[in-house]
């Protein structure tokens, strides 16, 4: 190879990649904070993990209302590979939903439109499981005295019982909800 083929690797005629600043950041108030803390508590007193709830609950008060990875790491002050695995979580549980906006090449993350209205669907098809499963131990236990099956009795009569209620709610809540959002006649600008 000859010389002339090489780049030119003169320093002087180097010219330096302009440095961008960062963005200045202030974390949350200590209020939404607190707030972000105690929505990871709650999910892990129902056996799933805190960061899954903190995560959602920056999502339920940021503004905006869409996140991206990385922003979610730096107010949560976790790992990405935390929040990957956690937002994977939330997406799978149908709470939030990865979106992307025009011009931008990054994903981002915001709480699914109806979310806590699926979430309760998929709570009556658990619900009925769990009646189902109720049903089929009483079945194996069938002769037994009534002490041994007064435990799957009471399993099958709630599962039952909010298997046939909840709907009924969740109908209701649909109608109340529609009539609230739904503009009427006299709200059109005049």
């Amino acid at each position: 190879m000859s010389a002339t083929s090489l780049p030119n690797t003169d320093p002087s005629l180097m010219k330096p990649e302009p440095l961008l600043e960062p963005l200045p950041f202030e974390f949350p108030p200590l209020e939404q904070q607190q707030f972000i803390e105690t929505v990871g508590l709650s999910f892990e007193l129902v056996g799933l993990p805190r960061m899954a709830g903190r995560i959602l609950g920056w999502l339920l008060i940021s503004n905006p209302t869409h996140q991206s990875p990385g922003e979610l790491a730096t107010v949560l002050q976790a790992s990405k590979g935390s929040i990957s695995t956690m937002t994977r979580l939330l997406t799978q549980l149908g709470l939030i939903e990865r979106t992307s906006l025009p011009g931008k090449r990054r994903d981002y993350f915001r709480i699914k439109p109806n979310a806590w209205a699926e979430l309760t669907k998929q709570r009556i098809t658990q619900i009925k499981t769990f009646r189902q499963i109720a049903e089929q131990g009483l079945k194996l236990i069938d002769d037994s005295a009534p002490p041994l099956r007064q435990r799957l009795e009471e399993m099958h009569a709630i599962h039952a019982f909010l298997e046939q209620e909840l709907p009924l709610m969740m109908e209701r809540w649909e109608q109340q909800h529609t009539s609230q959002v739904m503009p009427t006649a006299t709200d059109s600008p005049t």
